[in-house]
């Protein structure tokens, strides 16, 4: 049987990094001082040490700016129709540097040959969209097929691996360029509510570019499983509003996780997340970093180590969530650390997305 594989992961974000600078800025909005040390407590213990943006900011302003470019200003935050049409200026260089990472990371200088190309982003919409734009800007042949995997949140790199997968699958000369694209800088809110702010805390910029063939070096796709976690519909939700994109992340999401996969862990069967196995049958563990409580509730819930997930810690810490790209920062994370190990590491990734759904996929060192 043909097995698709992660060939090379390129990844890139923006050049500015707004995470204390931004913080500051939320922290502002708060009303009281009870609130502002919820904030601050909160904020010390996230996990996060970097986040990086297209916006930038001013740590010597009396009052903070949200944006020194004057995109953001207080009392007058932009319509959703001006984050957009940011989104389509802004995104392409970035989902080209990371596509440029890419050619560096596989040793090439061309990318004429792909047949496939996939883009998940949910942070901002165009037609035609990103998926054109960047056949075009990249030289693309005019019959590549192209697939748009749009608004499914943090979990989208998962189904877009699994566009690839199944191409190569239908067809071993098949070449996939997948690409994960997500600014979610663009959809900060003006607001005094803690639990909305205490989220914006968390998200930042990034993309991702991997190539997938039936080539074997890289990382073996083995299979793709999807969990809908019941009674979770209301933990997670994105909407579209009049100033951007509104997203709740309830405070219960990390306590949901952890109890869905023990009630996984009690259950057996190759239709199960561990697809019948043990804990003890993975090596690696690629679990998108949604934040440092969510990491918890999966270390907890699987019964893992503090050591399984530090590739998962370290990009948090480096990154940030960049929503559907997280992961994929990930992966690249373990590709250099264990590719080149004589040991062919099996491993299980996951990201957990609105629904709430985990979607997942098992996966091997192939050297």
């Amino acid at each position: 049987m043909t097995l698709a594989h992660i060939n090379g992961i390129g990844t890139a974000v923006p050049e500015h990094d707004i995470h204390k600078p931004i913080n500051a800025v939320l922290r502002s909005m708060l009303p009281d001082q009870r609130t502002r040390r919820v904030f601050d407590r909160m904020a010390e213990h996230s996990g996060i040490g970097h986040r990086y943006s297209f916006m930038r900011t001013n740590e010597r302003a009396e009052e903070p700016d949200v944006d020194a470019g004057g995109f953001y200003r207080r009392g007058k935050f932009p319509g959703t129709h001006a984050r957009m049409a940011l989104y389509e200026t802004e995104a392409p260089g970035l989902a080209k540097r990371a596509v440029a990472a890419l050619k560096r990371e596989i040793q090439t200088d061309t990318l004429d040959d792909i047949t496939h190309l996939v883009v998940a982003s949910c942070t901002g919409f165009t037609a035609p969209g990103l998926d054109l734009q960047l056949a075009a800007d990249l030289g693309l042949r005019p019959d590549v097929q192209r697939t748009l995997v749009g608004f499914m949140g943090c979990s989208a790199a998962v189904p877009a691996l699994r566009v690839a997968y199944q191409a190569v699958h239908a067809d071993p000369a098949a070449r996939v360029l997948v690409v994960n694209l997500e600014l979610c800088s663009l959809h900060l809110q003006e607001t005094s509510d803690l639990n909305s702010l205490l989220s914006l805390t968390l998200f930042a910029d990034g993309a991702s570019a991997a190539l997938v063939t039936a080539r074997p070096a890289g990382i073996a796709l083995l299979d793709f499983l999807a969990i809908i976690i019941p009674h979770s519909s209301d933990l997670i939700t994105w909407h579209l509003g009049d100033q951007g994109f509104n997203m709740h992340l309830s405070g219960q999401v990390p306590r949901r996780i952890s109890e869905a996969l023990r009630e996984e862990m009690n259950q057996a069967g190759a239709n199960r997340l561990l697809h019948g196995e043990q804990v003890t049958d993975y090596d690696l563990w690629a679990i998108h970093p949604g934040g440092r409580t969510v990491l918890d509730a999966v270390e907890t819930g699987l019964g893992l180590t503090a050591d399984d997930l530090d590739s998962s810690r370290r990009i948090l810490y480096n990154y940030g969530n960049m929503s559907s790209a997280t992961v994929m920062f990930v992966l690249q994370d373990m590709l250099r650390l264990h590719c080149n190990h004589h040991h062919k590491a099996r491993g299980l990734a996951m990201a957990f997305g609105p629904g709430m759904v985990a979607e997942t996929f098992r996966f091997q060192m192939a050297g």
